[in-house]
């Protein structure tokens, strides 16, 4: 009884999940993950393949509570990831997400061949750090970027280049566009250098190719947004989680669906505007005299949150809590008709009128669930969570804010000393207190 007793006190305090994503021997100052691998509380293979019908139905109800109490077991994080992000239906079937899969690998075969025609390095398992191209679409001849190109004619054969040694044959481009794309091509290599280095899975040459591949398709794929720094930090779990290239790159793409508004830029605003607006009316409704504070010190634009927003947090918390805080965000977030909606806007949006039913359901997230609930008392459209995530964190520093920050350059230090020491789980229910505080009191000011 006593070797019971103890077995269950070890295992209570779960195991850490650092070993699924191993870190350089070197890389000494790397924070240590506070996830842990709980027994009967994070969502385990045997529970994930239990919520299936023989069919290959998902009742993905019986696992959102799971993954908000005790996120995901890395064994199988990106297939679950798929579901969340709503690159599947729950609905379907096991023979209708396959002829799913089929089609989008497919689709991104073509475009990846249709970038490796414009720029031969795509897909060559190397990647380009330097410019190619000029504003005015004048080829820029770089040595590196010849010697680069060349090699991938040798192992591609590909036309664009020639027999010589060093004759990389690049001519002026007139397109508009294929010269957006271009000059982007050496700034998301540049982006990828430096994206989780401290991991061994990007001791890999093919690794970091594979993720300047994705993001490279990407950036022709969304002709409005292109490329933006920040977007390689949000594709690099993707090819991590997800063993082939085309399911991480449609992985990417519908978690850029939701985050592609913060990366358009215009000459009057920038993308992630409109978040920031919002956290400023959450903290002026939770927090007035935080708010107060920190307008007074010049930062009522809330641009000092500017990095939390527009990479999810990838930077204040270590590599696998990121991980376990976007689950419970997806989770918290999930609507079953995420699918519908992406594939059939027209069609989703005649089901609208069935959210009071839905609101009631164990197949929509609980944040979702409250802001169904609420609907028809707002005002406004509902907030991300990602929005009160941001503001339980200033709530948490908002006494060493009032009482140390004399100037903006003090409330970037203040929040620059949370970074990797934050936790996650309790950052999620931060912000579900908070989200239910500002439903409240944002109702009573409508009344």
């Amino acid at each position: 009884m006593a070797s019971l007793d103890i077995t269950k006190m070890w295992r209570d305090p779960g195991a850490p999940a650092d070993s699924f994503y191993l870190v350089r021997p070197e890389c000494k100052d790397v924070p240590k993950s506070k996830f842990r691998i709980k027994n009967g509380k994070t969502l385990s293979e045997r529970k994930w393949r239990a919520a299936f019908s023989p069919e290959g139905y998902l009742d993905i109800g019986k696992t959102l509570g799971r993954i908000h109490r005790g996120g995901i077991h890395p064994s199988i994080r990106g297939e679950v990831w798929e579901f969340l992000l709503g690159c599947y239906d729950p609905k379907s079937s096991h023979a209708e997400r396959e002829d799913i899969r089929k089609q989008r690998r497919t689709q991104y075969a073509i475009l990846k061949e249709e970038c490796r025609t414009m720029f031969p390095v795509i897909g060559s398992g190397r990647y380009i750090t330097a410019p190619v191209i000029t504003e005015d679409g004048d080829p820029i001849l770089d040595p590196l970027v010849l010697q680069e190109a060349k090699a991938a004619k040798e192992a591609k054969e590909a036309t664009s280049v020639t027999g010589a040694s060093d004759d990389y044959e690049m001519v002026k481009e007139d397109d508009k566009r294929v010269i957006e794309w271009k000059l982007s091509l050496h700034q998301i290599g540049l982006d990828v250098a430096r994206t989780d280095r401290s991991l061994v899975f990007y001791e890999k040459q093919e690794n970091l190719s594979k993720l300047w591949d994705i993001l490279s398709v990407y950036a022709w794929f969304d002709k409005d947004v292109n490329y933006c720094q920040g977007m390689s930090d949000l594709c690099s779990p993707m090819i991590i989680l997800l063993d082939d290239e085309a399911d991480a790159f449609w992985c990417f793409e519908r978690l850029m669906r939701r985050l592609r508004g913060n990366f358009r830029y215009t000459e009057s605003s920038v993308g992630v505007e409109s978040q920031l607006n919002n956290l400023a009316s959450v903290t002026q409704v939770i927090d007035p005299k935080l708010h107060q504070h920190l307008d007074k010190l010049g930062g009522g634009d809330y641009l000092f949150a500017v990095r939390m927003l527009m990479v999810l947090f990838r930077r204040e918390f270590s590599f696998c809590d990121s991980l376990y805080l976007w689950e419970m965000m997806w989770a918290l977030e999930y609507d079953p008709d995420l699918f519908l909606t992406y594939e059939d806007p027209e069609l989703a949006a005649d089901k609208s009128d069935e959210s009071k039913s839905k609101a009631k359901s164990r197949q929509v997230g609980k944040f979702e669930r409250e802001n169904m609930k609420n609907a028809g008392k707002a005002a406004e459209a509902p907030l991300p969570i990602s929005v009160f995530l941001v503001a339980s964190v200033l709530k948490d520093k908002s006494d060493k804010l009032l009482t140390e920050a004399r100037g903006l350059d003090d409330v970037v230090k203040i929040l620059n000393d949370v970074n990797g020491n934050l936790d996650a789980k309790k950052a999620c229910t931060g912000a579900m207190k908070l989200h239910r505080k500002y439903l409240k009191k944002a109702a009573n000011t409508h009344r």
